[in-house]
């Protein structure tokens, strides 16, 4: 029996690309070097485009996923949220009616989202309006029925993560980027692709 094909679209900003990190690898090639392509084979296309809001987002996301995904395999789409918004000056309403529309457009396509939510920074007021904004995330995502991974709070008083922080220009280096790793591949990566989460 042939293995099945899944083809993941991976939408966001930079941190998407592993920007700051000395492999090279980011979070997300830490997460597709961890999973088994034993039970399916995994095709990959990560779209990263620096500095993007949601807004940005919602308006090229489907374009150029599109163009990667395929009629004879289970297409996927990863959205990693970033903290943007707060720069963008866009409220609370306006970023979750731009996730929302990205979700329902990938629903109408029969297309699995998994929404890793944006990652918390040194400064304490914007993590205050950046919590806010990252649960609102989550509640649109559990909304719509698609998968979400909240990076914010476990990581916003993480001693690792915020020493990481500081030693690189605030963008996560090898350690930060492994904690953003291991939070995506032990709180939802398996069963979003529906293949068995390892023992060991």
């Amino acid at each position: 029996m042939e293995p099945r094909t899944i083809r993941i679209a991976a939408v966001g900003d930079e941190l998407l690309a592993g920007h700051g990190d000395p492999r090279a690898l980011g979070w997300y090639g830490r997460v597709l070097a961890r999973t088994s392509t034993e039970e399916a084979r995994l095709e990959s296309y990560v779209l990263a485009a620096p500095g993007e809001g949601t807004e940005a987002l919602a308006q090229r996301w489907l374009e150029e996923a599109s163009r990667r995904f395929g009629d004879r395999c289970e297409n996927r789409l990863v959205v990693a949220l970033s903290d943007r918004d707060l720069d963008l000056g866009l409220s609370t309403a306006r970023s979750r009616l731009n996730l929302a529309n990205i979700l329902d457009a990938a629903s109408q396509m029969s297309i699995k989202a998994l929404v890793v939510g944006p990652v918390p920074g040194l400064d304490p007021d914007r993590n205050r309006r950046l919590g806010e904004l990252a649960a609102a995330y989550g509640d649109v995502a559990s909304r719509r029925n698609h998968s979400y991974v909240d990076t914010f709070t476990p990581l916003e008083h993480h001693d690792q993560w915020r020493s990481d922080l500081a030693s690189n220009r605030g963008l996560p280096g090898q350690a930060g980027y492994g904690l953003i790793a291991w939070l995506v591949l032990h709180r939802g990566w398996y069963p979003w692709l529906q293949l068995p989460e390892p023992t060991a």
